[in-house]
């Protein structure tokens, strides 16, 4: 997806999801300003709540889909390389699931830059990576310091 691709997904994401939602965040706030029975306050607020959480994703997919300095990494040729590396780890990730017997794997990659990662608001690459490791039971670490960052992912293997 291009950068105008982005911008006009990021538009309608603004324009039609993100407001239908500020907007029934609204109804719910003027009934909770009428006199309710107080277990229908509590679900209210709750509902409430899981609205606006609702809309803070959507305005972070909307930052991510406009940022221009989106990094677009291009290993040497690009889509061949990412291509053949898929292939490579699924071939690795599947001997050593069916062939290891052993109860985990280990996913690193690492690299030889200038380290130093620290978590930053607002900045939700990481969070991500973390959420989807923990969906399928994996655990992920980072390790940072002058010489590179490493990340990991230990995944269990499920016994037969």
């Amino acid at each position: 997806m291009n950068i105008s691709q982005r911008v006009k997904l990021a538009q309608e994401l603004h324009d039609g999801i993100a407001q239908d939602l500020v907007g029934l965040g609204y109804a719910i706030d003027s009934i909770m300003a009428t006199e309710l029975v107080e277990t229908n306050r509590a679900s209210l607020r709750a509902l409430r709540f899981d609205v606006t959480t609702m809309i803070d994703k959507v305005r972070r997919e909307i930052f991510n889909l406009r940022a221009s300095d989106v990094v677009n990494i291009q290993l040497n040729s690009g889509n061949e390389v990412r291509n053949n590396l898929d292939r490579i780890f699924n071939e690795v990730i599947t001997n050593a699931i069916k062939h290891s017997q052993g109860s985990s794997v280990e996913i690193s990659i690492a690299d030889n830059g200038i380290g130093g990662f620290t978590e930053k608001d607002d900045h939700y690459g990481v969070a991500g990576l973390v959420e989807r490791a923990n969906e399928i039971g994996a655990h992920l670490r980072v390790e940072s310091d002058f010489s590179g960052t490493k990340v990991m992912i230990s995944i269990p293997v499920a016994s037969k």
